[in-house]
């Protein structure tokens, strides 16, 4: 009998995420490719076509462009929001022993590259970029650690993904905090009193998927009309999936057990179709397999190759598609304060804070992972990509040279990031047997 392997549901994580950072890899080099090339003005024209509808007085007409970092970004959002609730209630955010590791690491990594940028830049204008260079990209981090192997256990995988998940959930915070203005608050509370009445369903364990999908999407509309970040709407409306199963698994074996009884039990004469006992059995297969699972993890599971395997690439198509050819002037003040946050802000503050919360004994450093692993993964977090390039996009809205210049910065200084991440890893870390 051929063995079957079953990945654990972090091991599939992590192939999900490190494919899409290949994905990611290979959409950006197209767009390069692409916006450098004869046809770079078919590049240009297919995101700036507007796609919209009119009804009434109510219009809602944006470039292609926005569609996606607006639009197929929330989806991307509403993950991150499934994840970040995941990881507080059951995973590795879930107490304060198992969170102040990564907690310590993602402060640091989102301080001390800020600091970087501030003491960098001597631009008036660029300094309202300083948040840029906070965002970790998890795709491109995986990606690279799953290069090494067995070089790196499990574990650094874990605090990795932990500390880039509180590292998203404060540039969820930068963005609605000051990358939004002009706000109307009216539609904003309108908003919030939708998610308000979701969030109590939720606590009474009543999840109505698709009455939730609606509001959201009219949520969505009300937050870009109120000026607030659409793609917040996102994040908010994934607190309100329940995450506890209707029923728990020992009732479920138990039913499992009596459906196969049954199923096996019912006559069929036919070779070729069930019987309709048989497929009333599988009716009550489907209802109590709906049952038994969590509401949120179903979600996430089934968003998670939407938003790895098409959403990010998607994104990176549309978003890094620099002409250096091009008549606007590089900002190379910009370019260098931003790959040098990213390099040595991020990697010096996730280090310097891991150490200081275990030598504070408030943290302590997972099985297996050393003082060189820290750092390894230190530079892994210098490679921001898809957060990052997203808030330099709402940073310098209308400034088209500075938004190229970010841009430009992000990819040099995650470049950088990941191979010297990928080569300390790569050199001191020793083989293990997982």
């Amino acid at each position: 009998m051929k063995k079957i392997n079953f990945l654990s549901p972090f091991q599939n994580f992590v192939k999900i995420e490190s494919f899409s950072g290949i994905l990611l890899f290979s959409a950006t080099i197209i767009a390069l490719i692409w916006a450098n090339s004869p046809f770079a003005y078919l590049y240009e024209s297919l995101w700036q076509y507007k796609i919209g509808f009119h009804i009434a007085d109510f219009a809602l007409d944006k470039p292609l462009l926005l569609w996606v970092n607006d639009g197929l970004m929330a989806i991307f959002f509403f993950l991150i929001g499934l994840e970040i609730k995941r990881e507080l209630l059951i995973g590795e955010l879930n107490t304060m022993r198992k969170a102040a590791l990564p907690f310590f690491a993602a402060i640091g990594g989102m301080i001390v590259p800020v600091a970087f940028f501030l003491v960098l830049n001597s631009d008036p204008k660029a300094t309202v970029g300083w948040g840029i260079p906070m965002a970790t990209d998890i795709a491109f981090s995986l990606a690279i650690l799953k290069l090494l192997g067995n070089r790196v256990p499990l574990s650094l995988k874990v605090f990795l993904t932990a500390f880039a998940i509180v590292d998203d959930l404060g540039a969820v915070m930068i963005i609605g905090i000051f990358y939004s203005s002009g706000l109307n608050w009216a539609l904003l509370a309108t908003g919030l009193g939708i998610l308000a009445v979701f969030y109590w369903l939720a606590f009474r364990q009543i999840y109505l998927k698709y009455l939730l999908f609606i509001a959201a999407a009219v949520v969505w509309v009300l937050f870009l009309k109120a000026g607030l970040h659409p793609t917040l709407a996102g994040v908010l409306a994934a607190f309100a999936v329940p995450i506890r199963q209707k029923i728990d698994s020992a009732t479920y074996l138990g039913m499992l057990d009596q459906i196969v009884d049954a199923f096996r039990s019912s006559p069929n004469s036919s070779k070729v179709i069930l019987s309709k006992e048989q497929l009333q059995q599988l009716d009550y297969l489907e209802d109590w397999t709906e049952q038994v699972q969590s509401p949120l993890q179903n979600l996430e599971h089934k968003l998670h190759s939407v938003v790895a395997y098409f959403i990010m690439p998607v994104f990176a198509l549309a978003n890094t598609g620099i002409a250096f050819g091009g008549g606007s002037a590089i900002e190379q003040g910009l370019v260098i304060t931003l790959s040098l946050s990213l390099i040595f802000g991020k990697s010096i503050g996730v280090v310097l804070f891991t150490f200081l919360g275990t030598g504070l004994k408030l943290a302590e450093l997972p099985e297996s992972v050393g003082k060189w692993q820290i750092l390894g993964v230190g530079l892994l977090s210098g490679v921001g990509f898809t957060m990052a390039i997203f808030i330099a996009t709402l940073a310098f809205d209308g400034m088209p040279e500075m938004v190229d210049s970010a841009k430009i910065g992000i990819l040099l200084g995650s470049l950088l990031s990941g191979i010297g991440g990928y080569l300390v890893l790569r050199f001191y870390s020793q083989k293990s047997a997982a």
